[in-house]
This record gives structure tokens, C-alpha cells and sequence, in this order.
């Protein structure tokens, strides 16, 4: 019984004004938005609240963290625009399914810890790329149903309402925070429109947004290699978005709850949630920034707001379709450059004259690789490399030795500086085997053997130094590399007390 209630955060002490309002305050904000992203993906409206329902509701449950607010969001839904506009909603589906299975196997294997790997740069280019699209994907809303652009009083109309919109939200928490901005934003130009009869594009011109609850449903599409081959990319990558996304938003939670949350057990809940929708028709997604810090604003540190947001959502889908039909796409549109802003990463451009040139460059690639490709997980990854890449050309630059002879003609290598592959070059260098008296003492104590690149070039040297008939002496080596040295028996000095025990290839964590 114990473990059912640490499942769940049973044992934790809630309180329950503070969710209920957070959770009604949550499903307000998460509305507006799973319509914007639905509709600008292509898929009906109903798609967008099946997805925020069911991703909200099993990841508030089973997630790595209280207060965390999952549902349809930009980053995953953007991944798969080119696979709706080719293939259909049903590969959507499919693709959504298979997301849901990567997911739970790095959660599985506890792969979740790895996203410490992504450097900041990064994360600044792939939020900058990602805003950069959701605004830009806002300027559908200013074309007809033919894809032309508006003209004349209905473009004045539309445009106008937009910018009512944006700086209604903007005024709004000057005045008070008890209400979220972008809801007291989209009722008022809701009302504004049905008062004075306004023309202008409502939910209702794109889907009908009335439904029952979601039934379960196998993706109607040939189950064929073929068909496969086309939605597994789509689903490896809104997996990695997913996780990315989800588990960078983890961390700030975790930071500003002074809590830490299970990474391993998000990316199990994020999978589960992932899976359900595909089955369920809904468009899947993944934890959201902006609602998650809404949610925490409003005093939420439990799991009951999330669940009675995702309910509040399942309610409007049974019961409040015809008033949510007649939203006004225009406050929609404004919500969601709103949201741009909000995401872009304006401190990196404060930063940008300060920070190093392999940063600015990581920065600018990922970014335009977001924008251009719309690929965010190949846009992180590239990043990635490339950070990794200059990391270890700077490290591979600190090798060094100091060199010396002793009172008894032994020549002294002390080496100082990580000796993994990319400093294997310079360390070879440093050495004269021929001119070297028939005594050589190298000493790692300043060093570290990183990988099996490093073992292989100090098999190399060592041999080199044995085939010359000159006695050479290595101190201060790990275990490990006592062990992996072929010659390790007629070499190596060991001393108990100060020899390193690090791991070669990976430390145990």
C-alpha cells in the first residue's frame, strides 16, 4: 500500500483551493491553444482537445513531477504537419503510437538522465527556431480558405482583432493576475464580435469542435513495410522532441520548486500518454512551458491540477462545443503570437556579444535548422555534435608534458591534460624515442586515460620504447588501464595509495 501511495504522491499534503483554481485557470489557457495548434497542423479541432485531454490527464497522473502540465504542444505538433499534409491524419496516428513506444523504451532503459547533454546554446536555438515557426505559422489565419491572402476590410478586420487581442494581454496583468490574460483577451473579443456583429473567420468555418469521449481506434492505413518506413521518422523524432522538451521543462520545475523530479519515470508517462492518443485520436504532445509556469503561478505543487484541468477540457468537448465553435480564430491567432514571443530566448541576444564564437555558431545552426527543416530533434542533435566536437578540440589542446632528467639519467614525461582521441596526435609528440636515454619514466598522476583511442596510442609508445631496448616505466595509471595495457606486467609502477580508480570507457552511475 505504501508504494501505491509514493506512486502517485497519495502521501503528499495538498492543498486543494490552490489546485482547484490552478487546474481551472490551466484548462483555459491550454484551450485556446490545442485549437491554435490543431487547426494550424491541419487536423480538426477535435483532434487538439482529445490530445490535450488524454495527454494531460495520464501524464498528470503517472509524470515525473507534480505541477508539470503536459498537452498538444508546438514543438511535437510541428513534426508532423509534413506527414499530415502527404499521408493523412490516420499516419499522423500511427506516427504518434510509435513516438509513445520510443518513449517508453528511454524510459525503460533510463535514458532520461542524458539530457544533461544538451549545452545551453542549444536549448537557445532550438526555443528561438521553435518561436520563429509558431509565429510565422500564424500568417495562415490571414489567408482564405483558397490559401490567398485576405484583402480589403476583411484583412483590416483580422488584423485588427489580432492586435486587440495582443494588447489586451499585455494590459491585462497590469491590472490583475487573478484571471490568465490570454483568457480575459479571448472573451473579450468574443463578446466584442457577437455584440457588434462582426464578420470575421470563426472555429466553426474550419471543424466542428463537439464530441463524445474519445473511443479507442486502431489507425486505418496498411500495416505494410512500406507505410512503416514513411511515419517511423516522423515518430522517432516527435519522441525526441518530446522528450527534450519535456525533460528541459522537468528541470525548470525542479529548479523553481527547489524539488527534483524523476526524469526516467516523465519519459514512461509521456510514452504511455503518446500511445493512448494514437489509439484514442488525439495528436499526442508533450509537457508545456508556458502552462506548467501558469500552473505553478497559480500555487499548484500537486498532481490535482493537472487532472482536473485535463477534466475541465473533457468537459467542453461533451457539453461546451456550440459557444467554443464561435471563437473568433483572430483571438486565437493573437494568443498564439503571444505565445511566440513568450518563447523566444530574448536574453541570448543580450548575451550574444558575450558569449564564446562556438556558441554563437551552435546557436545560429540550430535555430535556422528549426526553421528551415522544421526538424527540432535533428536541429538539437546537430547542435549537440557540434558543441561535443569543440569541446574536445579545446581539450585536445591542453595536453602537455614537462620534461626532465634525474641525478640517474632517467628521463622524466610528467603529462598533464585529458589523453582521449583527439589529443593522441600532440601526446605522441611530445616524445623522442630515439634521442630518449634507456631510462624513461612517464607519470600520470596530472592526467587522465579517457577511452580505449588513448589506451591503444600508450600500447603504441610503450612497444616503441620496449623495440628500441629502452626500459620504460609508466606511474599513477587507473586499474583499468593496467588491465588493457598489453605490456601493463612489465611496465607499470603500481602504488595502491595513489593510483587512480576511475572507469575508462563509462563511469557507473
Amino acid at each position: 500500500m505504501k508504494k501505491i501511495f509514493n506512486l502517485f504522491d497519495l502521501n503528499q499534503k495538498v492543498n486543494y483551493k490552490n489546485e482547484i483554481l490552478a487546474g481551472l485557470t490551466v484548462s483555459m489557457t491550454m484551450i485556446p491553444e490545442s485549437l491554435a495548434f490543431a487547426i494550424l497542423a491541419g487536423f480538426d479541432p477535435l483532434v487538439g482537445l482529445y490530445g490535450a485531454f488524454i495527454m494531460g490527464f495520464i501524464t498528470s497522473i503517472l509524470g515525473g513531477r507534480p505541477g508539470l502540465i503536459s498537452g498538444g504542444a508546438g514543438a511535437t505538433v510541428i513534426v508532423l504537419i509534413a506527414l499530415m499534409n502527404s499521408h493523412g491524419i490516420e499516419f499522423v496516428f500511427g506516427a504518434v503510437i510509435i513516438a509513445g513506444i520510443f518513449q517508453l523504451i528511454v524510459g525503460l532503459l533510463k535514458l532520461g538522465k542524458f539530457i544533461r547533454l544538451v549545452p545551453q546554446s542549444v536549448m537557445y536555438g532550438f526555443v528561438n527556431g521553435l518561436a520563429v515557426i509558431i509565429f510565422l505559422s500564424q500568417l495562415e489565419q490571414l489567408k482564405d480558405a483558397n490559401g490567398d491572402w485576405l484583402t480589403g476590410e476583411t484583412m483590416y478586420i483580422m488584423l485588427g482583432l489580432v492586435l486587440a487581442t495582443i494588447a489586451i494581454i499585455y494590459i491585462i496583468p497590469k491590472i490583475t493576475k487573478a484571471i490568465p490574460a490570454s483568457l480575459v483577451a479571448i472573451i473579450i473579443i468574443f463578446g466584442a464580435v457577437l455584440i457588434f456583429g462582426i464578420d470575421t473567420k470563426q472555429v466553426k468555418d474550419i471543424a466542428s469542435v463537439s464530441g463524445s469521449l474519445p473511443t479507442f481506434s486502431i489507425p486505418s492505413f496498411d500495416f505494410t513495410l512500406e507505410n512503416i518506413i514513411i511515419i517511423l521518422p516522423y515518430g522517432l523524432i516527435m519522441a525526441a522532441v518530446g522528450l527534450t522538451e519535456g525533460l528541459l521543462t522537468l528541470n525548470l520545475v525542479d529548479e523553481i520548486t527547489g524539488t527534483r523530479g524523476n526524469s526516467n519515470r516523465e519519459c514512461l508517462a509521456q510514452g504511455t500518454a503518446n500511445i493512448a492518443n494514437g489509439f484514442f485520436g488525439g495528436m499526442g504532445g508533450c509537457p508545456m512551458i508556458a502552462q506548467t509556469l501558469v500552473n505553478l503561478d497559480a500555487g499548484s505543487r500537486a498532481r490535482l491540477s493537472g487532472i482536473i484541468s485535463s477534466l475541465v477540457i473533457l468537459s467542453i468537448i461533451l457539453f461546451g462545443a456550440p459557444v467554443i465553435e464561435l471563437l473568433p480564430m483572430a483571438a486565437l491567432t493573437g494568443v498564439m503570437i503571444v505565445v511566440a514571443i513568450g518563447t523566444f530566448e530574448w536574453a541570448s541576444l543580450k548575451v550574444f556579444g558575450k558569449m564564446p564564437l562556438t556558441d554563437v555558431i551552435v546557436m545560429v545552426v540550430v535555430t535556422l535548422i528549426t526553421i528551415l527543416m522544421h526538424n527540432l530533434a535533428l536541429a538539437v542533435l546537430i547542435g549537440v555534435i557540434i558543441s561535443a566536437l569543440a569541446f574536445a578540440w579545446e581539450n585536445a589542446k591542453r595536453i602537455r608534458a614537462r620534461k626532465y632528467v634525474d641525478e640517474n639519467g632517467s628521463k622524466h614525461y610528467e603529462i598533464f591534460g585529458p589523453l582521449f582521441f583527439g589529443s593522441i596526435a600532440d601526446f605522441n609528440e611530445k616524445f623522442d624515442v630515439s634521442g630518449d636515454p634507456d631510462d624513461v619514466i612517464i607519470d600520470f598522476s596530472e592526467s587522465k586515460i579517457v577511452d580505449m583511442s588513448a589506451i591503444e596510442a600508450l600500447n603504441t609508445l610503450t612497444e616503441k620504447y620496449m623495440k628500441a631496448g629502452k626500459k620504460i616505466h609508466l606511474r599513477h595509471l587507473s586499474a583499468d588501464c593496467q588491465v588493457l595495457l598489453k605490456n601493463a606486467d612489465k611496465i607499470i609502477e603500481i602504488n595502491h595509495f595513489e593510483d587512480p580508480t576511475y572507469h575508462i570507457v563509462a563511469d557507473k552511475v
